[in-house]
C-alpha cells in the first residue's frame, strides 16, 4: 500500500491506480460526460482524477461564481510540460472561472538564489507571456506574486498554523523541514485566500496538480474545515493530470535543456533534440521492429502527440496501431512528431510577440 507521496521528490509515478485507492481519488471518467466541452486530455484519461469536482460543475451550471486556482515556479525556461497545465487553465477560464495564479517567487529566492526582480522577469516573459500567447484572456485573472499581495492573504497565512500541528505534517509528509513546513502552508494560504471576504467569499475552487502534491490538497482541505467559524471555507476541488514524460523518458527538469522542447526553441533545435534524445520505445534493429512493433506506453514521441501535439483522435489511433505491429518505424514516428510540434510553435512563437502588447492588463 502507498502510504506516502513526496511532493518535493521525483515524481517517477508508476501506478496511478494504486494511490487514486489509496488516497480516495475518484476517476474523472465518473464526471466526464456531465462536463462542458471536456478537453482533449480529460478524455484520453491524461486528466484521470478528482476530488469533488462536481462542485466545479455545479457552480457552472448554477452560473454561480467559482475559481481556478494554481501557482508557478519562475525557475527557467517555459516548456512543452508547463503547457499542458496551461491549457487546462485556459480551459476553465472558457468555461466561467475567475483565475488565480499565483508566482512563487518567495519560495524561488529562497531556492533558486535569484533575485527578485530577475524572478519577476522570468515570471512574465516565460510564463505569462506563454500563457496569453496560449488563450489566457485578460479581466478575470489574478495574476500575483507572493512577495507583493494583499494585506488578507497574508493575514491568513499567519492564522493557519493554528489548526495543524508537527506531527500532523509528519505523519503526512514524513521527513519535513523549517523550510518545508513554510512552503506547505504558504501553499495552502495560496489555495483558500480566493474565499476570504476581500475576495468574495466562500465559493468552488478547483485545483489542477499532478498527483505529486495531492499531500498539499488533503492538508489544504482539512485546513478549510477547521476554519469554518472564522471563514466558512468550501475544501477545494482537485484535478490531478498524469506527467508528460521528459525527453529522456524521466521527468522534465529546468536544469537539463535536453529534457525538454521549450516554446521558444526553433525548428532546427526541435528536430535534434526529438531525433537525437527523445526516449524510444522501438525494436533494437528495423527487423526486431517489424517482428515485435514498438512500445507507445514508453515512446517519449508518441507521448508527445497523445499529451498535446495530435487532437485528431482516429489518427492517434492509427499511428499507436501501426507503431505497435512494426508498420510504423522509430524514425518515421520521430520525422511526424518533428513536423507537429514545429508547425504548433512556429504558430505559438508568432501569438506570442502580439502577446507582449497584452502584459499589462493582466498586472495590478
Amino acid at each position: 500500500m502507498t502510504k506516502k507521496i513526496d511532493p518535493w521528490g521525483k515524481a517517477d509515478i508508476r501506478d496511478y491506480g494504486a494511490i487514486m485507492k489509496d488516497f480516495g481519488i475518484e476517476p474523472f471518467s465518473s464526471v466526464l460526460k456531465h462536463t462542458p466541452k471536456p478537453m482533449m486530455q480529460m478524455k484520453r484519461g491524461i486528466i484521470f482524477g478528482h476530488r469533488e469536482f462536481g462542485r466545479i460543475l455545479d457552480a457552472r451550471k448554477k452560473r454561480k461564481p467559482f475559481v481556478m486556482m494554481t501557482g508557478l515556479m519562475p525557475s527557467g525556461k517555459f516548456h512543452i510540460g508547463h503547457a499542458m497545465l496551461a491549457r487546462e487553465m485556459i480551459y476553465f477560464q472558457e468555461i466561467g472561472a475567475e483565475l488565480y495564479v499565483c508566482v512563487a517567487d518567495i519560495e524561488a529566492f529562497n531556492v533558486r538564489r535569484k533575485s527578485l526582480q530577475e524572478l519577476r522577469k522570468i515570471a512574465i516573459d516565460e510564463y505569462l507571456l506563454n500563457y496569453i500567447a496560449l488563450g489566457m484572456k485578460p479581466g478575470k485573472v489574478n495574476f500575483y506574486f507572493q512577495s507583493n499581495h494583499q494585506t488578507a492573504y497574508y493575514r491568513l497565512l499567519q492564522m493557519l498554523p493554528q489548526r495543524v500541528t508537527f506531527a500532523e505534517m509528519k505523519a503526512i509528509y514524513g521527513d519535513i523541514t523549517p523550510g518545508k513546513i513554510i512552503s506547505v502552508i504558504t501553499q495552502a494560504a495560496d489555495i483558500l485566500h480566493p474565499q476570504l471576504p476581500e475576495n468574495g467569499g466562500p465559493k468552488p475552487v478547483v485545483v489542477p496538480v499532478g498527483i505529486d502534491q495531492d499531500p498539499h490538497m488533503r492538508l489544504t482541505r482539512d485546513l478549510a474545515a477547521r476554519f469554518q467559524r472564522e471563514f466558512r471555507f468550501i475544501p477545494p476541488s482537485s484535478t490531478y493530470h498524469e506527467f508528460m514524460k521528459g525527453l529522456k523518458g524521466g521527468k522534465m527538469s529546468s536544469s537539463d535543456p535536453l529534457s525538454y522542447i521549450a516554446m521558444s526553441d526553433d525548428s532546427k533545435t526541435v528536430r535534434t533534440k526529438i531525433m537525437k534524445y527523445a526516449f524510444s520505445g522501438g525494436g533494437n534493429s528495423i527487423k526486431e521492429h517489424r517482428k515485435h512493433g514498438g512500445d507507445t506506453k514508453v515512446d517519449v514521441a508518441f507521448s508527445m502527440l497523445k499529451f498535446l501535439f495530435e487532437e485528431d483522435d482516429r489518427k492517434l489511433k492509427k499511428i499507436k496501431d501501426d507503431y505497435e505491429s512494426g508498420k510504423m518505424l522509430t524514425g518515421e514516428l520521430k520525422e511526424y512528431t518533428v513536423e507537429k510540434v514545429n508547425s504548433f510553435l512556429s504558430a505559438h512563437q508568432k501569438r506570442m510577440d502580439k502577446a507582449k502588447s497584452q502584459v499589462d492588463k493582466f498586472l495590478k
